[in-house]
């Protein structure tokens, strides 16, 4: 057995830990650790800037692309000399693991970097790192080389203001490769001042030529519309929801709900992004969550048949939290989560009365939102519990398999192209004999589609003319729905003009609209307007869509020119193809109506009551409305 004794203890000294471990400190030496260098001397020039000792912070990439210098024009680091160390502030900062200003109040009221070991880290990890100071008039210098100084602090001249700015070059025997993306600088700066509004932040890079200057007066406002820009999300609301709460801890938010079907927040602690949350994610979470509860309640707005989750709520809320803490409590030295426990009770408490005021005070807006979650909790239901079942029967699944009985059109170009629901095998005929081949297409369905409100997605799909009608779609549903394979430009519902077709065309927007609310949301359906009657007056034809205009139409062209002939049809079937073209298919000469939501709550409220499963919910809706139905259609 080999001898293990005291001296086979190893002592590491100094910066020696850092170089012996680097993942302990950075993360690892891949392409996050190498830039997380920069991250760590860029804190702490936005610590100056926080605590409102500097106004700029310039960031240049070398020509090299491997060495980065982060000059602000805050208070410079002290050069004079430590009490216990005798040396030079600036030098105890650069080579002593947890020495800095942010220990001890007083010199920083919130500070992104707290363990006092990022500058010492990053001279560890350099092979070259230049450190220059500006402070009473004078410009201090010093230089390192991995962690070790090459020289004494010296004098370098006069100078004018005050400020730090520190060159460095990662060590190439530590990184596999040195070599800075431009792009990933460039993002984290913008962040930077977006978080901290009024902060100018430019960034030279000298290999691409170009030279960014960023400083946002709207600060995360302006953070928000370029996240939901670059999402490509569409927005719910046109404002978002803005918290900014200056006394201690500061809160900065700004909300925004969207039609995605994931949430999306971005969260920031004294300017550090935390990208794993934490507790004050947590109190934003709950504190909306909370908020819109209580206007749900407030105002009876509670959709029946559902019951609102957590997870509906957030779905498509997009935001951006920043907190500002003085004892920020990190889960490890890369920062990317917050465990301060009280922080979540106090985002928390902001965040459910100042939302729930904002909702109170714009109506239109919050009852759009409470509609979009109203939506997202039908959808939750319908779908997410047979997502298997989803997977296996949707047109995106795999090849797309068309359904027999669809005769498609052949253009390429998507947006001229229609799908007809039609009514019916003999409808069906007639418009596929009428219609224009190459730019709309013909889906007979047989019979009354099923009823499909309140019903699980899986239960759905069962129905074959439904799972035909998906297929032809080809655009998917649930979470596996894509506008963006939509086949056709227009879904247009053609029914009888009778009440049975009436009640067909019902059915089938009820499907559509819980099932595949993006369609209608984005303008793509559309409700044929077929004639019930063919009037021929002398040697004139008049179409009517129903008995008042047909009324109105024997009273405009009857009185000097002869008896009418009135002929009603049964049904589409009736007709000739030529004549179903030039009433309802041809483009020129036809009605469409674009299904439209204007009250995303009233209709998900009528459509759960007439066509959901409580009958006495139904039978008050037709008794209230009994004198306005002059004759039944039996």
């Amino acid at each position: 057995m080999a001898s293990y004794t005291a001296k086979d203890i190893t002592v590491l000294e100094g910066l020696e830990p850092v170089r012996k471990r680097p993942g302990m400190y950075i993360g690892g030496v891949g392409a996050a650790g190498l830039h997380h260098l920069v991250w760590e001397v860029l804190d702490n020039a936005v610590d100056e800037a926080m605590n409102g000792f500097a106004t700029t912070i310039n960031v240049t990439l070398h020509e090299d692309g491997s060495s980065v210098t982060i000059a602000d024009d805050g208070r410079g680091i002290p050069v004079d000399r430590h009490p216990t160390t005798k040396q030079s502030a600036l030098e105890v900062i650069f080579t002593v693991l947890h020495a800095g200003g942010k220990f001890e109040p007083g010199s920083y009221k919130t500070a992104g970097g707290l363990h006092g070991v990022g500058a010492s880290v990053v001279n560890a990890l350099s092979t070259e790192l230049r450190a220059s100071v500006r402070r009473d008039g004078t410009l201090w210098e010093m230089a390192f080389r991995r962690g070790k100084p090459t020289g004494p602090l010296q004098k370098a001249g006069p100078a004018r203001g005050t400020g730090t700015s520190v060159y460095f070059h990662p060590d190439p025997t530590i990184f596999p490769k040195v070599e800075f993306d431009p792009a990933l600088i460039r993002e984290r700066l913008e962040i930077v001042s977006f978080i901290h509004k009024g902060v100018k932040v430019s960034f030279d890079c000298r290999p691409e030529g170009t030279k960014d200057v960023f400083e946002h007066k709207e600060g995360l406002s302006d953070y928000l519309r370029k996240i939901v820009s670059a999402r490509g999300a569409r927005v719910v609301h046109e404002a978002p929801f803005v918290l900014e709460r200056e006394a201690s801890p500061r809160l900065d938010i700004a909300l925004h709900w969207t039609e995605s079907t994931d949430e999306h927040v971005r969260s920031y602690v004294n300017g550090i992004p935390t990208g794993s949350g934490g507790t004050h994610e947590n109190g934003l979470r709950a504190g909306v969550g909370k908020a819109v509860r209580n206007y749900i309640d407030t105002h009876n707005l509670s959709p029946k048949g559902v019951t609102l989750t957590a997870e509906d709520i957030r779905e498509g809320l997009t935001g951006v939290l920043s907190v500002f803490i003085e004892e920020p409590q990190f889960q490890g030295q890369t920062k990317d989560r917050l465990n301060n426990q009280e922080l979540t009770s106090v985002v928390d408490g902001a965040v459910r009365p100042a939302l729930e005021h904002w909702m109170n005070h714009n109506r239109s807006v919050a009852e759009a939102i409470v509609a979009r979650i109203i939506l997202a909790a039908r959808a939750r239901e319908a779908s997410r519990a047979a997502q298997a079942e989803v997977t296996r029967k949707t047109a995106t699944s795999g090849r797309l398999n068309l359904p027999g009985k669809l005769s498609d059109c052949t253009s390429a170009n998507r947006e001229e192209t229609e799908l007809f629901v039609v009514e019916g095998d003999s409808a069906g005929g007639s418009a596929k004999q009428g219609r224009d081949r190459g730019k709309q297409a013909i889906l007979p369905l047989r019979g009354k589609v099923m009823n499909t409100e309140g019903m699980t997605l899986a239960r759905v799909l069962e129905n074959k003319e439904l799972a035909d009608l998906v297929t032809a779609l080809g655009c998917g549903m649930g979470r596996n729905f894509d506008l963006s394979k939509l086949r056709y430009g227009r879904i247009v519902i053609l029914a009888d003009a009778d009440s049975d077709g009436h009640h067909i065309a019902t059915l089938l927007l009820t499907f559509l609209y819980r099932h595949l609310p993006q369609l209608v949301s984005a303008g793509r359906v559309f409700l044929a307007q077929p004639p019930l009657y063919r009037i021929d007056i002398g040697r004139d034809t008049y179409w009517a869509l129903d008995d008042a205009h047909r009324d109105r139409l024997i009273a405009q062209h009857a009185k000097s020119r002869g008896t009418p002939e009135i002929t009603r049809f049964k049904g589409l079937g009736e007709m000739m193809p030529k004549v179903l073209w030039e009433t309802t298919l041809n483009p020129r000469t036809r009605r469409l109506l674009r299904v439209e939501i204007a009250d995303p709550i009233v209709t998900d409220r009528v459509i759960n009551e007439l066509m959901g499963k409580d009958a006495s919910a139904r039978f008050r809706f037709i008794m209230d409305r009994a004198e306005d139905a002059e004759e039944l259609d039996l």
